[in-house]
């Protein structure tokens, strides 16, 4: 191959590209990202990217900076005649805006999806889209990395003896029924209904949990109220245990007493966002590093991927 594989961060995500990076066999690429006095964003390669193939990691959690800088980190890239310029967003914000479902409203994920087509990406690596049809969105190639490739080993060394999966929404439920099949196991589903955004006004469970080590799982925990009402209504429906498995720990407004106030054993996230407090008791932190890290090799090297997902594992089990 001709052209060599290049790594770059944004501000927001170099915690991770240092360890994807490390998971790869190489270093960061050198730039450097600049803030005029007013604010404007300003990103710098100080090294050739000419003919490379050329990943730029960066989430697009809240402040939108982190989306600016990496719509203009791909205009450099572009502009500075990179080869093909793959953009590696472990979290890709806006995801939930993802339809009209009341009126007069943007879908803000849509908007997303072609500001980074607009910009000159070629190709889009990213991990458990809120709706996997989000990948439609975009023009360009996606490839949509799946947390259970983590969180499976995670539940088996837990050994748990009566397990039961459950979905916090109805919205979660293929995603619970594929990892449930995975472990021959049950599972349960938590319907509720809310008033508005991150406000729950109902939640009923539908299925049994008696005496059961309940996993809850979802893609994002935002406020962590949805989390900690599922677990609450669980254990009185008879669940010995209840845990939670979340992969973006977007974790704002009152989410970190919300958990640590919760009758949950732990809340396992992923590294895909920094959290924002590390003293807390309940919060495991797995990584997606390596998981990335084989992906853009694969994508560099025009393998398949195909490995990195749960449909794989439950043919091979």
């Amino acid at each position: 191959m001709n052209n060599s594989s290049k790594i770059f961060s944004g501000t927001g995500s170099q915690y991770l590209a240092e360890k994807i990076t490390q998971k790869y066999g190489s270093s960061l690429g050198k730039i450097t990202i600049s803030r005029f006095s007013d604010g404007e964003i300003q990103p710098v390669f100080h090294e050739s990217v000419r003919g490379d193939m050329v990943f730029l990691v960066q989430s697009t959690f809240s402040p939108a900076e982190n989306m600016i800088e990496l719509l203009l980190m791909i205009d450099a890239a572009k502009r500075a005649s990179a080869y093909k310029v793959v953009a590696v967003v472990p979290y890709f914000g806006y995801a939930r805006q993802d339809r009209k479902d009341k009126p007069r409203v943007a879908i803000g994920s849509k908007l997303m999806a072609n500001m980074l087509v607009a910009a000159g990406a070629d190709r889009v690596i990213t991990m458990d889209l809120h709706a996997p049809q989000i990948q439609g969105y975009f023009d360009i190639p996606v490839d949509h990395l799946d947390s259970s490739a983590i969180f499976i080993p995670y539940i088996e060394q837990l050994q748990l003896e009566n397990l039961t999966f459950a979905a916090p929404d109805v919205g979660s439920a293929n995603r619970i029924r594929e990892i449930s099949s995975y472990f021959n196991a049950e599972m349960v589903i938590c319907d509720k209904h809310r008033k508005r955004a991150n406000e729950i006004a109902s939640m009923v469970v539908i299925g049994d949990v008696t005496n059961r080590d309940v996993v809850l799982i979802d893609d994002i925990c935002d406020t962590g109220g949805t989390l900690a009402k599922a677990a609450g209504l669980l254990k009185e429906k008879g669940a010995r245990s209840v845990r939670a498995l979340c992969t973006h720990p977007v974790l704002s407004g009152n989410a970190y007493a919300n958990i640590e106030n919760s009758v949950l054993e732990e809340l396992v996230v992923c590294d895909t966002i920094p959290l924002k407090q590390q003293n807390t008791s309940k919060i495991k932190i797995l990584s997606v590093a390596e998981l990335f890290a084989v992906a853009i090799r694969n994508a560099y090297e025009n393998r398949s991927i195909t490995g990195l997902f749960i449909h794989s594992q439950l043919r091979n089990k």
